[in-house]
């Protein structure tokens, strides 16, 4: 029976991307601001980092990132720490760059994503499933489930937890919901470009056989353009609704 880890303390929200298909919303307002059940979604990452017990988060920034900082400035907790892009450095790059700051684990949160909850938090469960013969652990989610999101799936997984990505022409029964956990050990690479996604690192875990996954219990939201944020605010209306 494996060691069960101290679940991270650290965290990283990725916060600086353009947000170019939600447009027009984020044509005043970052993506990370848009608010889902009257909350900006960036609140909404960072309260349930809070809740698992993550003391320390770095938060990326550059499109509109006076309005980002001005906003975390009225947050208490967790404690924030800013890494401002004035290039974008993409996921990966922005990762690295920030490390520094991060500890050997640490969570890695899209702030572009809404999720409710199983019976068990979904960033606590990955805490659970962790051990360090990993290098990444994804949380993914049933693309037919996946309220907002119309692609083809990322990955396809076998009954151990271990993903593996689909192929071109494949269709995937699951896609990356944007949670995650990392071990430093991925990203202290000094040969990695200053700009690339994290997605070339998973592919590297993957190969190695140190890439693992779970699947979220709850419901999830991609709020990529103005019709799925109605759709998402039409859909918790409702479960509302019915509680």
């Amino acid at each position: 029976m494996r060691d069960r880890m101290t679940p991270p303390t650290t965290a990283m929200v990725l916060a600086a991307g353009l947000g170019t298909r939600l447009r027009p919303i984020t044509d005043a307002t970052p993506k990370p601001l848009v608010r889902v059940r009257g909350r900006a979604l960036l609140d909404h990452a960072l309260d349930r980092l809070e809740a698992v017990g993550v003391e320390k988060v770095v938060v990326n920034t550059h499109y509109k990132a006076a309005q980002i900082e001005t906003h975390l400035g009225q947050r208490t907790a967790p404690t924030i720490a800013i890494s401002h892009e004035h290039e974008l450095l993409e996921t990966g790059g922005g990762v690295v760059k920030a490390l520094p700051l991060l500890d050997e684990r640490f969570y890695v949160v899209n702030s572009d994503v809404f999720w409710l909850d199983g019976k068990v938090p979904a960033l606590e469960r990955l805490a659970r499933a962790w051990d360090d013969s990993m290098d990444a652990l994804l949380l993914l989610q049933r693309s037919t489930t996946a309220i907002g999101y119309d692609g083809i799936g990322d990955y396809l997984l076998d009954p151990f937890g271990v993903p593996k990505r689909r192929g071109e022409r494949q269709i995937a029964p699951y896609i990356f919901s944007g949670l995650q956990i990392l071990h430093r050990r991925l990203l202290d690479d000094p040969a990695l470009p200053k700009k690339f996604s994290l997605g070339r690192l998973y592919d590297r875990a993957e190969e190695a056989g140190r890439l693992r996954a779970i699947v979220h219990d709850g419901e999830w939201y991609h709020i990529g353009t103005p019709a799925a944020l109605d759709l998402a605010e039409d859909r918790l209306a409702i479960s509302r609704a019915e509680r």
